[in-house]
């Protein structure tokens, strides 16, 4: 079975084309409007999207992400209603990858296997957990690639050479590239040292990098464009989102991606 992620980085890759991952928060500012925002950013240009599970801590994310997320708990956002999200965007048309990306702790609370199981079943391509270590991921690793998705990786600039080994070693779909040793969250300037993790990575993998963590600019695209396949982004987004009134935040949104999409070339992604 071909999974979205592959054919969608490999086709891009092929024409040229920098992959743009936005990042939305499922139930930011409500459930209802972030399956518009989730729709309007991939019509915009995005050529996959990360769908963030709301957690209580979520101690990679800053001050944006942990926001996003107190709001979407509040407003009542279980892993259940994330994973019917995804469906929605499937029934919507939405034929894109889509990633989950969360924490251990709600997915060990709905029950691993029921959680991938569901997750795959309601449309998702791949999973990212930012709080699971690498040498910790075989047994969510086996049910993913049981149940046809990815279990992508996070590395940051801090992880040593063997970790780096270790993470590549059984990731599918693409390595997610942490561009700073620290929290999520928009930046002026990409951090230093960040192609230098891309080239480590890429000694010990061949699929796609793709960058995250202060991704904000048409800029950070460009520059990423000359050492990595993609660029993840959130925090500026979903600050724009979060000061538009609702019935306006699938344009703000979309109006980024666009910002964004003029240094990454053409899109792949699905228009709605």
């Amino acid at each position: 079975m071909n999974n979205r992620i592959d054919t969608t980085l490999s086709a891009l890759k092929a024409s040229g084309t920098t992959a743009l991952a936005p990042f939305v928060t499922i139930g930011y500012p409500n459930l209802d409007v972030s399956i518009d925002v989730a729709r309007a950013a991939l019509g915009a240009g995005g050529d996959m999207l990360e769908l963030g599970v709301p957690f209580s801590d979520p101690l990679a994310d800053g001050p944006t992400i942990q926001r996003t997320s107190a709001q979407a708990l509040a407003g009542g956002v279980t892993v259940r209603k994330c994973l019917d999200s995804v469906a929605k965007l499937r029934d919507s048309g939405i034929d894109a990858p889509l990633v989950l990306m969360g924490y251990m702790n709600p997915f060990l609370h709905y029950g691993l296997e029921s959680f991938v199981k569901d997750a795959a079943g309601a449309g998702a391509d791949g999973l990212i957990v930012a709080d699971l270590p690498p040498e910790e991921s075989a047994p969510l690793r086996s049910l993913c690639k049981n149940a046809g998705m990815h279990l992508i990786p996070l590395l940051a600039p801090t992880s040593t050479e063997e970790r780096i080994k270790t993470a590549c070693a059984g990731a599918g779909g693409f390595i997610y590239c942490v561009s700073l040793a620290g929290v999520t969250g928009a930046r002026g300037q990409m951090a230093e040292g960040v192609r230098r993790l891309a080239e480590r990575i890429k000694t010990h993998s061949d699929l796609p990098v793709l960058v995250g963590f202060g991704v904000s600019t048409s800029k950070h695209v460009n520059d990423i464009s000359k050492f990595a396949d993609g660029a993840v982004f959130a925090s500026a987004m979903l600050d724009a989102v979060g000061k538009a009134p609702p019935e306006r935040a699938a344009q703000v949104a979309g109006d980024y991606v666009r910002s964004l999409r003029g240094s990454a070339g053409a899109s792949a992604g699905v228009k709605p």
